[in-house]
Order: structure tokens, then C-alpha cells, then sequence
């Protein structure tokens, strides 16, 4: 396909993969990025990266996004003699013996540990030459053409249901899934490091802990950043402390370029976090006088730019605390999102095997 752009923007590597490609730097775990990940198998001991599906609990930590509703599927109704939503065929034939439970849930694919796809955040950019800010995606694709946000309906009671069938025809998160997502993960451990208190972690620092670690970041790895937050919002039980949590967070410093262009330079494949968004949110850029920017610029960076899948509220603490005590920051990391079509992000149950 011809390039979907005039202009690409600055700092970005639109085109690495072909214009058409939809599957950004994950392209790099191929076959022997697997093997590799495999290479580091040596007790065949598992651990789940993923928080239950209902935390954080509620929506006070991020209010468009809110938590699991359960449903029980019936089917003829209960089963006489049967508790909770059990259903049997014993009403088709009374020789039956069958008793099943079926549900269904309701909830925002990004609630918790989750997948931002490539259609999940986009910029406003003259992607065209032409003097006017388009609304594009990684690779050039469009909103509101390959992206769409669904009909409006005004009369929807439900913040969720006014804008019904969206979809994502380019970006979406199959396009992760149907690629796999296996192969070497490496964990970098910023609470070892800077504790549980707010710090923005910028290229200096960074390395500092790289290098104290004895961590090495190759091409194709998925990179894992341990802070603790996950565990601490797993502790509060399903309720919270907003303001605590944003005290206690440490982060990647979306606003440092130098460590932006160290996540493109290294090639990693994909960069998870067990924080809400990888990078610290709400640090300031400080400039003397207002300058067109994005709210959350590693986003933009990684998603937008350069095609690099994020992974956000993993549950990190128990791996990281075994890696340490081995003297190892190497894994198999196996984490498919859900293949849903059009959808621009998913819940995810990573499984790191050491």
C-alpha cells in the first residue's frame, strides 16, 4: 500500500515495518526472540502479572473506566432443588442430569491489567502537508475513517453505551494477539531503587539502576517496570486511596527526551508497567511560555511514534522480588490480550515463567 503521510512526525519511525504494518516493534519477537525467552526457563516456576479483574474497585482511580458488572445466564430457568444460577436440562428430558452455570460480564476492557493497543491513542499532526492538524494514529491511519468512534446516542443512559459499535479497523488489539505475544521479558526494578514515594524516573537514573542491576535491554525484549503500585492498590481491598497512591508511585519520565529516544535507540518490543500509565502522570513540563504538547507524552511517544504496545497495572512484586533474590531480571513472558476485532485495548493474565 502507498504511505498514508506527507510528513512524519519528528522523532518517529512510521513506515519501520511497511506503511501498512499494524503490528509496530512486537514485529521484532520473532522465532528466536521466543527461544530466547524459553532459553531462561530453568525451575518451571510460574507467576501470575495479573490483578483480579475487579481491582482497582470502582472508579474513583479512573472514572471513564469502570469495574466488572457479573451477570448469570439462565436457561429455562433454575433448576428445581439447585442454589445460586444453575440451570439444568432436566426440563427437555427428566433423565437428564446436566446442571450448568453459564455468565456474562459487562466491564471496560482497560479496568485493569490490561494492553493498550496502537488505536488507543493518537495525536493531533499535519500528517498531509497541507497546513491542518489531522486526528492520526500510528502509520498514518485516520480517525473517524480506519478508527471510528461509534453513533452518538444522545438518549443512552449509560456513559458506556453513547457511543455504541465503535471500531478500530486498523490498530486494533487483535492484531497483538494474532501475533503472539512470547518471548524474553526483562524486568527493571525502580522499587528496589527509589522506594515507594512519588519520583519521576528520567535517562540518568534509569541507567544508574540498569547498571547497578546488571540489566540488559536487547532488541525485541519486552521490558517489565516493577514500582510497586499494583501491590499497594491490591492491599487496599477493593477501595482505593487515591491520594495515597499518587504519593507512593514512582514512574518513567515521559518528558525527558533522552530517556524517550533510549526506548526507541534500545528496540525493545513493548513496555509494561504495574502503574496506571508507565510513565509518571501529571509532571510538568516547564517552559516559560505555553507550548502545543500531549498530555501524556510517553504515550504518545511509544503508541503514536514508534508503534510500541504498552501494558499497564501488571502485578510485577512477586516475580520481582524472586528475580532479585536469584540475581536475575530474565524471563519467558507469555501475555495474549483477547482477540476481539476493533477493539483498541484488552485485559490480559500474563504468566512469567522463570
Amino acid at each position: 500500500m502507498a504511505q498514508r503521510w506527507k510528513h512524519a512526525p519528528q522523532g518517529s519511525h512510521w513506515g519501520e515495518f511497511g506503511p501498512d504494518d499494524q503490528r509496530g516493534r512486537m514485529n521484532l519477537v520473532d522465532r528466536s526472540k521466543v527461544l530466547q525467552g524459553i532459553a531462561e526457563v530453568r525451575e518451571g516456576r510460574t507467576f501470575c502479572l495479573s490483578l483480579p479483574l475487579d481491582v482497582p474497585g470502582g472508579d474513583a482511580l479512573n472514572p471513564r473506566r469502570q469495574p466488572p458488572r457479573h451477570f448469570a445466564t439462565l436457561r429455562n430457568g433454575p433448576s428445581a432443588g439447585q442454589q445460586g444460577f444453575c440451570w439444568s436440562y432436566a426440563s427437555e428430558d427428566p433423565l437428564l442430569t446436566d446442571v450448568v452455570n453459564d455468565d456474562v460480564v459487562l466491564m471496560s476492557l482497560q479496568y485493569s491489567t490490561q494492553w493498550d493497543s496502537l488505536a488507543h491513542m493518537g495525536s493531533r499532526f499535519d500528517a498531509d502537508g497541507d497546513g491542518q492538524d489531522e486526528a492520526v494514529f500510528y502509520n498514518g491511519f485516520r480517525a473517524g475513517e480506519e478508527i471510528r468512534p461509534g453513533q452518538h446516542d444522545p438518549d443512552a443512559t449509560a456513559a458506556w453505551a453513547r457511543y455504541p459499535d465503535p471500531h478500530a479497523g486498523a490498530l486494533g488489539i487483535e492484531h497483538l494477539a494474532e501475533h503472539g505475544v512470547q518471548g524474553r521479558g526483562v524486568l527493571i526494578d525502580l522499587e528496589h531503587h527509589v522506594g515507594r514515594r512519588r519520583t519521576a524516573v528520567g535517562y540518568d537514573a534509569l541507567m544508574r539502576i540498569l547498571e547497578a542491576d546488571g540489566v540488559e535491554v536487547e532488541a525485541g525484549d519486552m521490558v517489565c517496570v516493577h514500582t510497586g503500585f499494583a501491590d499497594a492498590l491490591l492491599a487496599m481491598n477493593k477501595q482505593p486511596d487515591v491520594k495515597q497512591l499518587h504519593d507512593l508511585g514512582s514512574g518513567l519520565d515521559g518528558h525527558d527526551a533522552r530517556l524517550l529516544n533510549w526506548i526507541v535507540d534500545v528496540r525493545l518490543a513493548c513496555l509494561i508497567a504495574d502503574n496506571p500509565a508507565v510513565e509518571l502522570t501529571g509532571v510538568s513540563l516547564q517552559t516559560p511560555t505555553p507550548l502545543r504538547r500531549p498530555r501524556l507524552p510517553l504515550h504518545e511517544h511509544c503508541l503514536f511514534k514508534n508503534g510500541i504496545h504498552l501494558g499497564e497495572l501488571w502485578y510485577l512484586t512477586e516475580l520481582a522480588r524472586w528475580l532479585r533474590s536469584q540475581g536475575r531480571s530474565r524471563f519467558l513472558l507469555t501475555a495474549p490480550p483477547l482477540r476481539l476485532p476493533g477493539a483498541v485495548g484488552s485485559p490480559a493474565t500474563p504468566i512469567a515463567t522463570v
